[in-house]
């Protein structure tokens, strides 16, 4: 693991946490479904939205509801789909008109790739829609051959695939994580504060590059993205280190 910034040198009072969520706070399961959460991150989750006082918020490709179904009872700011929902306070609704949804016709050509093997799943999030290929993972290189010709054949819908952990995700190009960062920065609780911002795969090493002019510090998780300042080996090591952090400023 390269360094990361010991608890004990970050004051809350100062700092907002944006944390991605599968691969980062959470360990990956066969399916998105599968993905446990531990009752004690809920714990500190919610102790660390507190003691920032409230600038802290979840950044993922997973939508709002989805997110609040994985933390429940917690509802936390957070950004979702990509960047396509964005949610500043706890309970808060997102405006479902602040991006353009996937194009149905886009979706019903997508939902034919998990046709071509068992394993090859298909999760569909409203403004994004996903295929795992997790549990086929010979099938990896069709599944991203036949996303990308799709995506060409649809110049009237500017589209964006986003390369994952076995998975390849479809968006409309008009938004992502660091588009939906800059945002959420420049609102209250956040608007002043210093981003600190923890993420795993390539959606989320477009938000680095964003973050010195916010003074901001990104960290990686598994490996040392470009633009990270650090890096974690593994969310148990993210954990942790909320844990640390949390623990570290009651006692201060």
């Amino acid at each position: 693991m390269t360094p990361v910034m010991p608890a004990d040198t970050i004051d809350l009072d100062e700092v907002a946490l944006l944390l991605d969520i599968d691969g980062t706070l959470l360990d990956f399961a066969p399916t998105p479904r599968e993905v446990w959460v531990p009752p004690s991150l809920r714990q500190t989750l919610n102790g660390l939205l507190a003691r920032t006082g409230g600038a802290l918020a979840l950044v993922s490709g997973r939508s709002l509801a989805d997110l609040d179904l994985l933390f429940a009872p917690l509802e936390l700011p957070a950004i979702g789909g990509h960047g396509a929902e964005l949610r500043v306070a706890p309970g808060q609704r997102s405006d479902p008109d602040r991006t353009p949804a996937l194009d149905p016709m886009v979706k019903r050509k997508l939902a034919s790739v998990a046709e071509i093997g068992p394993g090859v799943l298909l999760e569909d999030k409203g403004y994004s829609l996903a295929l795992h290929y997790r549990l086929a993972p010979d099938k990896g290189d069709e599944v991203k051959a036949m996303v990308t010709a799709i995506c060409e054949s649809f110049p009237e819908f500017p589209l964006e695939a986003l390369p994952g952990k076995s998975v390849v995700e479809v968006k409309p190009a008009a938004f992502d994580k660091a588009t939906a960062v800059a945002e959420l920065m420049q609102l209250p609780p956040f608007a002043g504060r210093r981003p600190i911002f923890v993420g795993d795969d390539v959606t989320d090493e477009r938000v680095f590059p964003i973050l010195p002019p916010l003074r901001g510090i990104g960290f990686s998780v598994g490996h040392r993205a470009a633009d990270a300042d650090g890096c974690f080996d593994r969310p148990a090591d993210v954990r942790a280190w909320l844990d640390g952090l949390l623990e570290r400023q009651a006692v201060g």
